[in-house]
């Protein structure tokens, strides 16, 4: 290990101190607003290292490469986000704790070591690192049984992955000798798919489909985003389902990439089957928390296509889709929190009626971050998913274009219910009092303002992500 290699990992060396000193400063500093302030300045700090750490160390085992970055910079913008909407919902809680902060910035480390993962080890390290900071999150609310039942849950569910995923680099390293992924494309180039070999894959694509929530593997999902912290749902919907979607394109793109015909037909039935599962469900629920939580899962299915499409086209247009999908979604949950208070939750669409009426400016933020979930013109939702169509009909999976529009058709019903909701319904009671904070306002103004721009000026943003992957 040389200087090099210390400047290349700098960005992750300044994260993991910082995140430290964030969990110490609870001991002399009073007021946790100063803590999640601390750890905004740290991502600050940490991100001022990026444009000068690229390169590859440790024989290829850390790459930090465009295609990482740019994954880095959607996980700097969820975590800070995050710690904006979270200070006045822990208030409300009653589970303001400094150690809250740095377990983000610990989970938040453990994605960038994913996204820059050459070597399945390492990739291993860092989904551990997130995860197990995602255990402790979940269950934060301590008095609240279903935020612990929830932890509880995750963490079974995710102990189980973890065992498939080792299994599978196990089975990868008894057929090709190495853990490092770009030697792995190098071997399998000149290898057979024999059976233990796709059944090594099989085990690698279970694995990656449990932590970005494909169906069958969604099962958790549901029931750990609606028992998390809501802020913490926010944060899971967004920063780990982004670093799965790192490591499945690198492993996939690269490292299987000899093996596409077999892997492919299996990644597009995951990707049907997830896209029905997660709208068909979302129908039925009364609660919108769990209603975005079976979202999440709908569009997972419908980021897996850029995977699908491979090449510049569909791995830039699943970057957009995640960059994207962090703005709208953050924003719809910082809606719920905003309807937080002591004894209302302000979760079920009952709880929206008439919202339209008493506070205007609310509805027309939660409206502009349904229709984009939708995917309605001029919202960002809406060029998202134009360009995943687009690499899919580039890549000749004109079919599989049409069966997502269909889906993105039916979960219209959904949204736009909670828009009928705030709009077409009168007030039941007395008027929903909100908790908002300078943070959460600003949070949401952040979230408004970014659906809308790269709604309507979309360009900036696709080009650099074809410039990162190219």
């Amino acid at each position: 290990m040389n200087f090099t290699d210390i400047h290349t990992l700098m960005p992750e060396i300044v994260m993991a101190v910082l995140a430290l000193a964030v969990l110490l400063s609870e001991l002399v500093i009073r007021r946790k607003e100063t803590v999640g302030l601390l750890a905004i300045v740290s991502v600050a700090v940490t991100a001022y290292f990026i444009p000068t750490s690229f390169g590859t160390v440790f024989n290829g085992m850390f790459i930090s490469d465009g295609y990482s970055v740019f994954f880095k910079f959607i996980f700097f913008t969820c975590l800070i986000l995050t710690v904006l909407i979270s200070s006045r919902y822990l208030e409300i809680e009653r589970s303001s704790h400094g150690e809250y902060y740095a377990l983000l910035m610990f989970a938040t480390l453990g994605m960038m070591l994913m996204a820059s993962a050459g070597d399945l080890i390492v990739l291993y390290l860092g989904l551990e690192l997130m995860a197990l900071s995602l255990y402790v999150l979940t269950g934060f609310i301590r008095h609240e049984y279903r935020s612990n039942e929830a932890s509880l849950k995750y963490f079974l569910l995710g102990a189980f992955s973890s065992a498939i995923l080792l299994y599978g680099i196990m089975m990868i390293y008894a057929q090709t000798g190495t853990t490092d992924i770009n030697t792995i494309s190098s071997v399998l180039t000149e290898k057979k798919a024999t059976v233990s070999l796709l059944l090594s894959v099989i085990f690698l694509l279970v694995a990656f489909s449990f932590k970005i929530a494909l169906a069958p593997f969604h099962m958790w999902t549901p029931d750990v985003y609606e028992g998390a912290p809501t802020s913490i749902t926010a944060f899971m919907s967004v920063g780990p389902k982004a670093a799965g979607f790192a490591v499945l394109g690198r492993v996939f793109l690269v490292g299987l990439y000899p093996l596409q015909i077999n892997w492919i037909p299996l990644l597009i039935g995951l990707s049907i089957l997830t896209m029905a599962v997660g709208n068909i469900l979302a129908i039925q629920q009364r609660s919108v928390k769990r209603m975005l939580a079976y979202s999440s899962i709908a569009h997972a299915g419908y980021a897996v296509i850029g995977i699908i499409a491979g090449g510049n086209e569909g791995v830039s247009a699943m970057m957009n889709y995640l960059l994207i999908y962090m703005f709208m979604n953050i924003g719809a949950f910082s809606i719920l929190i905003l309807m937080r208070s002591e004894d209302f939750l302000g979760e079920s669409l009952d709880d929206f009626k008439g919202l339209a009426k008493t506070h205007p400016l609310t509805a027309g933020l939660m409206l502009l971050f349904m229709f984009s979930l939708t995917g309605i013109p001029p919202t960002a939702g809406f060029i998202g998913k134009f360009y995943l169509f687009k690499a899919a009909v580039g890549a000749g999976y004109t079919w599989l274009a049409i069966v997502t529009v269909i889906f993105s058709a039916i979960s219209a019903y959904f949204y736009l219910r909670v828009v009928i909701y705030m709009y077409m319904h009168e007030p039941e009671g007395e008027a929903v009092s909100l908790s908002g904070s300078p943070s959460l306002g600003l949070a949401l103004l952040i979230s408004a303002l970014l659906v809308l721009f790269i709604g309507i000026y979309p360009s900036p943003f696709i080009s650099f992500a074809r410039i990162v992957t190219g």
